[in-house]
């Protein structure tokens, strides 16, 4: 990759955590663009104590970031034991929440964290203003909070951003200059989506002339997702982003007839320790790859 490539990834949770883990040698040519709506877990108890953002996907991206051990980093992922209040709580979105309380903007807090754990990729969340994941059903009812989502016995026929809530800058300025745009992996309706429902990163995502790639999870997902077939993931996306096509989709060798209007790129992706999780390096491979394809300059 020479310093004018740019890639920018979107997601959550462990999926955008390994995507930007497998190019964080690239360093700040890479941004991630996280999604803030999990109201579970620590995270959740924090939103409804104090409000604010979701940081556990940016935790967790972060910590997949670490390159160096050290007592900062073990810090940062300490997870509290007991009894009591602080039971279950993680440490990291503790300290974002306390950064977050003394910054003028979230991102500023995700800066400092960033120099603290020599973190070189950007950290982006999709939007400093703080929002749930909704779901319309087939039924018409409403559903909020990502959990309750990922509980639904069926996938929705609609996700919105409740409020509606404007992106952050940089995620919009950092779609505009790049060469090729990540969607993916992880669960597709909680991490995926949720970026592309703020409607400037749509519009951005819409007028963009980056190649855009959709790479596929290793297995089905647990949840409502698992019950979406790829061409449906695919045209949800594009929905989204108004109509803009997915160029490639990535992924290892499926047994399903993929649609011939995409690109396909295939390849041995699972860790040889946990098949469900993606190899570093094979996946670092396997987008440097498709940037040649793409006739895009890799290292």
């Amino acid at each position: 990759m020479t310093s004018s490539t740019r890639i920018v990834a979107l997601g959550g949770g462990h999926g955008l955590g390994r995507v930007l883990s497998a190019l964080s040698e690239h360093g700040n040519r890479v941004t991630g663009i996280v999604t803030t709506t999990d109201n579970g877990g620590s995270t959740g108890r924090i939103r409804a104590c104090q409000g604010g953002i979701a940081w556990g996907d940016i935790r967790n991206c972060l910590n997949q970031l670490i390159t160096e051990p050290s007592v900062g980093s073990m810090l940062f992922e300490y997870r509290f034991k007991g009894k009591g209040e602080l039971n279950g709580h993680n440490l990291g979105n503790l300290i974002l929440t306390a950064l977050d309380n003394l910054s003028v903007r979230p991102l500023e807090a995700i800066q400092l964290i960033r120099d603290l754990l020599d973190v070189r990729p950007h950290l982006l969340p999709m939007s400093e203003h703080p929002a749930e994941l909704a779901a319309l059903t087939a039924d018409g009812e409403t559903v909020a909070g990502e959990t309750h989502i990922d509980e639904l016995s069926a996938p929705p026929t609609r996700l919105f951003l409740s409020p509606t809530v404007p992106a952050t800058r940089e995620a919009m300025d950092a779609i505009a200059q790049a060469d090729m745009i990540l969607l993916g992996p992880g669960s597709f309706l909680t991490s995926v989506m949720p970026p592309l429902l703020v409607p400037e990163l749509g519009r951005a995502l819409k007028h963009t002339q980056a190649k855009i790639v959709f790479i596929r999870n290793l297995g089905k997902e647990i949840g409502p997702a698992g019950e979406m077939s790829l061409d449906t993931m695919l045209a949800w996306c594009e929905r989204a982003m108004g109509g803009k096509k997915v160029d490639v989709i990535l992924g290892e060798k499926s047994a399903t007839q993929l649609d011939p209007d995409y690109q396909q790129k295939e390849a041995e992706l699972a860790s040889s320790n946990h098949h469900w999780r993606h190899d570093r390096d094979k996946l670092r491979q396997a987008i440097d790859e498709v940037l040649l394809d793409c006739h895009l300059p890799v290292c």
